[in-house]
């Protein structure tokens, strides 16, 4: 099988404009992704899916691959889709453009060894281990069913603790895989109302009847969305390269 993974980079972002390109310790947070997911060598190919000619320009000066796509794609995976057009392959791994201390390792955990189905779609899990987590709405929760496969996805602390506590909640990160079949289904039918209202992606999956496997990870990492995150994670990095665990 032929895997590529895809890591979406959109420049204008509601809380952090220019996202991908801001600076972690001399290197543009898009560098970091792109060090890591090329780690795995799982992947046949790796390509920054990018949507401003600010963020291909870094990709340039850096020997990145990437790949122009719309300004109009509102959610990863539509971007991922416009991929899947121009680059063939049997599965896309999504590996989000705002996550610069993703450990490489994820990635072989949700890559099947075959296919069984055309609709593939997977997504990686961390269990929170803080309540301050679990009531945060950015950490989309998740709850499965007897097969491993999302039933709700919800910003709201699901499943409630009211007669049963013996569980973990779970989030959603930024790792996602998709066969083709499965893409071309995403693109070709209109957003669910959970998925709108929780806004989501993999709902659309999910109300639509198409199991989505949901893979618990170990590795865990940290989002970038606000300026306290950057700082947060400048400031892991920095600690790694002065214990000399990463080297510029």
């Amino acid at each position: 099988m032929k895997v590529i993974g895809v890591i979406p980079a959109r420049y204008h972002s509601s809380r952090l404009p220019g996202k991908p390109i801001v600076d972690i310790c001399g290197r543009p947070m898009i560098w970091w992704v792109y060090q890591q997911t090329k780690k795995c060598e799982s992947f046949d190919e790796v390509v920054i899916a990018v949507d401003d000619p600010r963020i291909q320009a870094v990709c340039d000066r850096y020997e990145m691959k990437s790949l122009m796509t719309s300004t109009e794609h509102d959610t990863p995976t539509s971007r991922l889709y416009e991929v899947s057009t121009k680059l063939e392959g049997d599965l896309y791994v999504l590996a989000m453009g705002d996550e610069p201390l993703i450990d490489a390792r994820c990635f072989d955990l949700i890559i099947p060894e075959r296919l069984e189905t055309e609709y593939y779609v997977a997504g990686l899990v961390n269990v929170l281990d803080k309540a301050t987590e679990v009531i945060d709405f950015s950490n989309q929760k998740v709850v499965t069913n007897a097969k491993g496969e999302a039933m709700l996805i919800s910003r709201s602390p699901i499943p409630y603790p009211k007669g049963y506590l013996d569980f973990e909640y779970k989030k959603i990160t930024g790792v996602q895989i998709f066969s083709p079949k499965a893409l071309e289904f995403f693109n070709r039918t209109e957003k669910s109302i959970l998925e709108k209202a929780e806004e989501n992606d993999l709902m659309r999956f999910v109300e639509h009847g198409i199991p989505v496997k949901i893979i618990e990870s170990g590795y865990k990492t940290i989002s970038v969305d606000t300026q306290k995150d950057l700082e947060m994670v400048r400031d892991i990095i920095r600690k790694k390269i002065d214990g000399g665990e990463v080297i510029l």
